[in-house]
């Protein structure tokens, strides 16, 4: 894994992104369950949105802990 050098600011700034993908995916699991509550999955395009859009954040959460978990300030 490659090192990252960041600095204070840098890794302060990594640290509120990773707080707010943090609460947006709790918002997405919430906005999840409510469109699987309404029902037909399969015509369900809340649903849809919501799972592509965690799929995104998942992503950009991992990314942001590589960062920080091998980063050198």
């Amino acid at each position: 894994m490659a090192e990252t050098y960041l600095t204070r600011a840098g890794h302060a700034k990594l640290g509120e992104d990773l707080k707010a993908l943090m609460k947006q995916k709790t918002q997405l699991s919430l906005d999840i369950g409510e469109a699987r509550e309404k029902g037909d999955l399969k015509e369900n395009a809340e649903y849809h949105s919501a799972k592509e859009k965690m799929g995104e954040v998942m992503g950009l959460i991992g990314k942001i802990q590589d960062k920080l978990q091998s980063c050198k300030i």
